[in-house]
């Protein structure tokens, strides 16, 4: 499917105004240190997928995207007022799981690397 020009500006423009609205509006310990990896707006710009990713535990990822969708009023608010929209997306946030993934793989690959070394 091909991505049209201002919808691809958009998902940029939404990605870095929301990582700089949650660092700096948001006062929810569940959302600190949470990092916003990829927008996805729909393509009649009423709806917007935000993936987030945070260094903690699967559980505190959890709460921290229920903190976020606590405060998704206050963000979209914010967003029009910063990029002065007409109308601002609702937001619908989804864990990042591609990096917890790749962690998980490449520790299975070094465990395996480890058990065929003919040194131990």
């Amino acid at each position: 499917m091909r991505e049209f020009p201002r919808k691809a500006r958009l998902n940029v423009q939404f990605q870095g105004e929301l990582a700089a609205i949650i660092r700096t509006e948001l006062s929810d310990p569940r959302v600190l240190g949470v990092t916003v990896t990829g927008v996805d707006v729909s393509p009649d710009l009423r709806n917007a997928k935000v993936t987030v990713s945070s260094l903690g535990s699967d559980d505190e990822l959890k709460a921290a995207i229920k903190g976020l969708a606590h405060a998704s009023g206050k963000l979209r608010h914010e967003l029009g007022r910063r990029l002065s929209l007409r109308y601002v997306p609702h937001l619908h946030f989804a864990p990042d799981i591609a990096l917890r993934e790749g962690d998980r793989i490449s520790a299975l690959i070094r465990a395996a690397v480890r058990s065929d070394d003919p040194a131990e």
